[in-house]
């Protein structure tokens, strides 16, 4: 992208500070980030939001590395939150909207893990329930937390959420996603 993403400018705002505006509108907390690489020129632009920001060491490892210091962080605050939301940066649309609607059917399913539905697949936002921590903490590579959200009907909910599909990799992606607003 020729800069960290998360400082790429999307309706006035780096995408970072977005995501984690968003996060703040919604009924959660505490909101950690998780910053990796360039995390030296990420952090002033979150130093006025009342987040917990840490920063990962292993980022270079992939997506589970963050994931599990994001966990880390999160058990380290308090033994007894009941689950984690874990949010993309990279995702315009992403809402507090989108985190109500993922809480909602959380509470409607009864299921442990419930993610967003776009592109024909489970993917990110998706919260799970603490019963998911250990497996969170012990995940490596790029994946992320994908082989959780593949589980199956029986651990895991969706919720439709198509405007999520829309990610920003490419400077090409991010001129689409300044266009289509």
């Amino acid at each position: 992208m020729g800069s960290p993403k998360q400082l790429l400018e999307f309706q006035g705002q780096p995408l970072i500070v977005r995501v984690a505006e968003a996060a703040l509108a919604a009924p959660v907390w505490p909101i950690v980030v998780v910053l990796g690489a360039h995390a030296d020129r990420i952090r002033p632009t979150l130093a006025h939001l009342p987040l917990l920001v840490t920063e990962n060491a292993a980022w270079a490892e992939g997506m589970a590395s963050s994931i599990r210091e994001g966990i880390s962080t999160l058990q380290q605050f308090s033994r007894r939150l009941d689950a984690a939301l874990i949010a993309l940066c990279d995702q315009p649309a992403f809402s507090a909207e989108a985190v109500r609607k993922i809480l909602a059917t959380q509470v409607a399913s009864g299921r442990s893990i419930v993610a967003a539905r776009y592109a024909g697949r489970p993917g990110a936002p998706a919260l799970f329930l603490r019963t998911h921590f250990a497996a969170l903490a012990s995940l490596t590579g790029e994946e992320g937390a994908r082989t959780l959200l593949n589980a199956g009907s029986d651990h895991v909910a969706t919720v439709d959420l198509p405007a999520l599909a829309m990610d920003l990799d490419t400077p090409a992606d991010l001129a689409a996603a300044q266009l289509a607003r």
